[in-house]
């Protein structure tokens, strides 16, 4: 069985990479999807086909031997239109770099994986213009180069277990949905009740932890997963790197997803170069359930002991609720399709800021004519304070609303093989749900080059 592995951002976005996997049972081979541009006609010789020709070329004799080379830059344009903290512009980009070795292939090693993921980060911060929470871009963080994932896999009894060791990023495989890796807000990565739990966060872009999952598929539409990793990424807040020190504790996950798949194999198309966290599956239908559990100590939001020091809780928990469905398929038109998702997660509001999330909208594939590989979509993403927080900022002079929302409207427009440009608008309101903030209007145009 071939698959992709969908690596993740800000919360939040990452590309594909190939290879013999069980917990992509929800994805499909992207090598057999064709280049972006096909549908539309034989492409126009230009000056960088030899340069094209020669890196196709290498590839090549590398698959051959079961090596696998990824190249991507995500590059974002971001412009505070109205509202937020301050009008303005900047820039920021991510360079994605992958090595995928296929043991079986290259030495014989049977169900065995073995990837390397280097990331750096560059450009400016968005969230410092529209003053928001959630956080409009799923590629901002710290700038900096690091070395995001490297881990082995190993598959066993046909693919129907999977083990995999090492740096991982825990977003490319729980609490993700297909539809929503189009969008550009880190919700649609994993909720805010969730990626701002922890001491700092649990494992997923930018700052990955060091751990362990394991994954069966007890039939065909059913995979279960379960991970175990340090309760603190390798890369603390201090600057420093660690792993496993006294104190962090463990961050256990699990999840169990339900696959529907009534088209043909093939439909709808894999999509092999797109922003996001990779291409979209061929499932047409999903429903997971997820939790999460820290087994670290900490301190609770409002209530302290007599002699003032706050009241400590030994672990910290959490569960989710994700659904994705394509509700219209066109039978003349393969590629043009309608999907809706949601997604619902509960925090621990004794001792995070968020108590819950709410998030879902829909996507349209193919929805003008002779653009069978462009897609659009509107979403609306919700983070809700928890009661406690809102008592300890009012105990600090702070009044806030209880929740921030933010409406999105994207359209990623594929143009060519190696080259996707997405025009995406946001909506804030009540940003970072501060009374004194006003709603921003942010526009951003993302751009991705792929090799």
């Amino acid at each position: 069985m071939a698959a992709y592995l969908l690596v993740k951002p800000a919360g939040e976005a990452r590309a594909q990479v190939s290879f013999p996997s069980l917990y992509d049972s929800e994805g499909a081979d992207a090598n057999t999807a064709p280049a972006s541009g096909a549908a539309s006609g034989q492409p126009r010789a230009s000056l960088w086909d030899p340069l094209n020709q020669a890196w196709d070329s290498l590839q090549k004799q590398l698959d051959n031997h079961g090596i696998q080379l990824g190249l991507r830059y995500d590059g974002e344009i971001f412009t505070d239109m109205s509202g937020g903290l301050r009008r303005g512009a900047t820039y920021l980009g991510n360079v994605n770099l992958q090595f995928t070795v296929d043991a079986q292939r290259l030495m014989g090693w049977s169900g065995a994986t073995v990837f390397l993921y280097g990331l750096g980060i560059h450009g400016g911060y968005p969230s410092t213009f529209a003053g928001d929470a959630q956080g409009v871009s799923n590629i901002e963080a710290p700038a900096k180069w690091k070395l995001e994932e490297g881990w082995i896999q190993q598959n066993l009894f046909d693919n129907k277990f999977s083990a995999l060791i090492g740096r991982y990023d825990l977003n490319s495989e729980f609490y993700r949905l297909q539809s929503a890796s189009l969008f550009l807000n880190s919700s649609f990565g994993i909720g805010p009740e969730f990626s701002q739990s922890g001491q700092a966060g649990p494992s997923i872009f930018p700052n990955t932890s060091i751990g362990a999952r394991l994954e069966v598929k007890p039939v065909e539409e059913v995979v279960v997963r379960a991970a175990v990793l340090d309760g603190v990424p390798v890369d603390r807040p201090n600057g420093t790197r660690e792993i496993f020190a006294k104190g962090d504790g463990l961050l256990l996950v699990g999840e169990a997803a339900y696959l529907y798949r009534p088209l043909p194999a093939g439909q709808p198309r894999t999509r092999q170069f797109r922003i996001g966290r990779g291409c979209c599956g061929p499932y047409t239908g999903k429903l997971a359930l997820g939790a999460w559990y820290y087994s670290a100590t900490f301190d609770d939001l409002t209530k302290v002991h007599p002699d003032g020091r706050p009241v400590r809780h030994r672990g910290s928990r959490g569960v989710y609720l994700l659904a994705d469905q394509t509700v219209y398929h066109d039978i003349n038109y393969p590629d043009r399709r309608l999907t809706l998702f949601g997604q619902l997660g509960i925090g621990d509001p004794r001792v995070n800021r968020f108590a819950y999330y709410t998030g879902g909208g829909l996507t349209v594939s193919a929805l003008i004519p002779g653009r069978d590989q462009d897609e659009f979509g509107i979403v609306v993403a919700a983070a809700h304070n928890g009661s406690q927080f809102i008592e300890a900022q009012r105990k600090q002079g702070t009044r806030l609303q209880r929740s921030e929302v933010t409406l999105e409207l994207t359209y990623l427009a594929q143009l060519g093989s190696h080259l996707a440009v997405q025009p995406d608008l946001q909506f804030v309101m009540n940003p970072n749900t501060d009374r004194r903030t006003k709603n921003a209007v942010a526009f951003i145009l993302r751009f991705e080059l792929s090799f």
